[in-house]
């Protein structure tokens, strides 16, 4: 018997399998979280330096930023604080953060919870996409859907960013997925063509409108360009059809949230928060749940 003919007749092995896939998806996730906004602002540092000093930047050696070369594989992952390369048996999910008790094996400094956490996050995440969705080939698009949607989030979380580099090949994976044939038995991805287009227009010019709105009342900007493009995305891979509640779930959340941490730590309003999670938790949500959602919202009416 062939290990996809076991999965398919085997939902529990297929669950744990997407699971432990997932943890393993998380591991590399926290590299993304940590290093892509490294990326970034390396990146504009050097094109602000050879904007302000063109021929400067011509007379750098070409092997130098060989010599520095950062990305998601090089360099190897390190302690932040004795820079001890990690092995491998140091870096299996979950299990080598208990066994290390949270501690650098070198130094003892305390690794972050949030590793452990994303990691754990990701595989029950990808579990749960295997349960919903099937062994079928739109639950291997849902599982990249819920990887790109955890590493925006915490990117953003941190950083307040939501890097094109993440954003825009989520747009552009969802729109070629709506080439395909729309999805086998009710599956939310990928969707017709027709909805996915739509609906990535449809994402990013809402937010852009309100967007602008709200600058043209206020003065200020409520949100970023990267927020849109997340819309966008979200718009491409699950229609049209799923951007209302989407929002509104997202604004649901973000404000009860909003409140609680502002409320927590004692700020004010103008504190600037995170939309990008809220969209990613939301648009998840629509993934798992948001037909029948829709279909119950609709059923209410007799439609």
């Amino acid at each position: 018997m062939s290990i996809a003919a076991l999965l398919a007749s085997s939902p529990a092995l297929y669950i744990g399998t997407c699971l432990v896939l997932g943890l393993i998806v998380g591991s590399f996730l926290n590299v993304v979280i940590h290093r892509v906004p490294i990326m970034m602002e390396r990146q504009w540092r050097e094109e602000c330096a050879e904007l302000a000093h063109p021929d400067l930047a011509a007379t750098i050696p070409a092997n130098a930023a060989a010599k520095e070369r950062y990305d998601l594989v090089v360099p190897r992952s390190a302690c932040p604080a004795c820079k001890t390369p990690i092995t491998a048996l140091q870096n299996v999910p979950l299990l080598s953060y208990l066994f290390l008790r949270g501690r650098c094996a070198k130094c003892g400094v305390h690794i972050s919870i949030r590793y452990p956490l994303v990691e754990a996050l990701t595989g029950i995440l990808s579990g749960a996409v295997a349960w919903k969705l099937g062994f079928a080939w739109p639950a291997a698009a849902g599982l990249v859907l819920t990887w790109f949607l955890v590493a925006l989030a915490f990117i953003d979380i941190d950083t307040q960013f939501l890097p094109d580099s993440l954003t825009l090949p989520l747009l552009w994976l969802g729109l070629l997925l709506s080439l395909l044939a729309p999805a086998p038995g009710g599956a939310p991805v990928p969707v017709d063509m027709r909805s996915s287009i739509i609906g990535a227009i449809a994402g990013y010019l809402s937010l852009w409108s309100v967007y602008h709105l709200f600058r043209l009342l206020t003065a200020k900007e409520g949100m970023g360009f990267g927020d849109f493009k997340l819309l966008a995305a979200l718009g491409a891979w699950l229609g049209w059809q799923m951007l209302l509640p989407l929002v509104l779930v997202a604004a649901a959340v973000g404000a009860v949230v909003g409140i609680a941490l502002l409320s927590l730590r004692g700020q004010n309003r103008s504190t600037p928060i995170a939309f990008g999670p809220f969209l990613a938790a939301a648009g998840w949500l629509m993934l798992m749940f948001g037909h029948e959602l829709v279909t119950g919202y609709l059923g209410l009416f007799g439609r």
